[in-house]
């Protein structure tokens, strides 16, 4: 069994082949630099609209897989687009059925900002927003932005853009710091 802190990665980006699951991507390609495992969740698609009348026992399955994926993690590690200044629909909806579970309290987070210089601002206020209100412990000096050149993608979804690489590193080490304590 491992003791290498688990850092949960998600996308808000439904989009196959996205820039932002590109950046997660490549954060689990580096993960072993930084000592630390990841966790890529894939499920953003499939959880159903959110509804406080649902937010009970028994949870829908993707709702209940995406919390135990929560709560297994040591932190949570976002990259996610930003649509009409804000966050996009689905990935506020995945952030709204954490809100009535723990999975997000005091647990270290931070995200990537991938989006062109002078874009995504408003999505990283709003995730901030949201990260304070379900009481994630935001680490500031892994919340970053990276310039994605379309052109170093590679074959398996990863960037070969050694700044981002070492940037991304840097991130997941700062996370599994904070979750050692």
């Amino acid at each position: 069994m491992s003791t290498l802190p688990t850092i949960l990665l998600l996308s808000g980006s439904v989009r196959s082949g996205s820039s932002n699951e590109a950046v997660l991507r490549t954060a689990q390609a580096v993960a072993p630099h930084a000592r630390v495992e990841t966790v890529l969740y894939a499920g953003l698609g499939g959880l159903p609209h959110f509804n406080p009348d649902d937010d009970t026992d028994p949870l829908p399955p993707p709702v209940a897989e995406l919390r135990a994926a929560l709560a297994a993690a040591d932190g949570v590690l976002v990259c996610t687009p930003e649509y009409a200044g804000t966050l996009p629909g689905a990935f506020k909806n995945l952030l709204d059925w954490t809100v009535g579970g723990t999975g997000f309290a005091d647990k270290p987070a931070a995200w990537v900002n991938a989006a062109a210089p002078g874009r995504g601002e408003g999505a990283s206020a709003t995730l901030r927003t949201v990260l304070h209100y379900t009481g994630a412990a935001v680490v500031e000096p892994a919340c970053v932005r990276v310039t994605v050149n379309r052109e170093t993608s590679t074959p398996d979804g990863t960037l070969d853009d050694d700044a981002v690489r070492g940037q991304l590193t840097e991130v997941l080490g700062l996370l599994a710091k904070a979750a050692r304590g």
